[in-house]
């Protein structure tokens, strides 16, 4: 049976999860690794709109079903809308009903993955 003092420490461990969660440093690139595209905070702050710098630069989500590509079915290759790369063929897309475009698969060198262990998950990120 759940009492009070078990939701207030629920509570607690799940805000203090949150809160680590945002103390994380955000790491716009693998060690070592070089980009094509490279530009400053503040240059991507000016290049993107505040939602995509958000999810390109801080690893933010947009809204599901709010994508003018989930609904976009013509062939051809997807790119980057911050630095204009291809990053996956129409070819892979597919219905996920999610509410966000999904792939299964990305172009050749075209998207880094990194492992997201953030609130007791162990996923892979692109």
């Amino acid at each position: 049976m759940f009492t009070r003092r078990h939701l207030l420490y629920l509570g607690t461990g799940a805000a203090a999860l949150a809160l680590l969660r945002l103390a994380r440093p955000h790491v716009a690139s693998a060690e070592g690794r070089v980009y094509e595209v490279t530009h400053s905070e503040d240059e991507w702050r000016k290049l993107l709109t505040p939602e995509q710098f958000n999810v390109l630069r801080r690893e933010g989500t947009e809204r599901p079903f709010t994508s003018a590509l989930l609904n976009e079915h013509r062939a051809g290759t997807f790119s980057c809308a911050g630095c204009d790369l291809p990053l996956y063929s129409s070819k892979t897309k597919y219905e996920s009903a999610t509410g966000w475009p999904s792939f299964w698969a990305t172009l050749e060198h075209a998207v880094d993955e990194t492992e997201d262990r953030t609130f007791g998950m162990n996923d892979t990120t692109a």
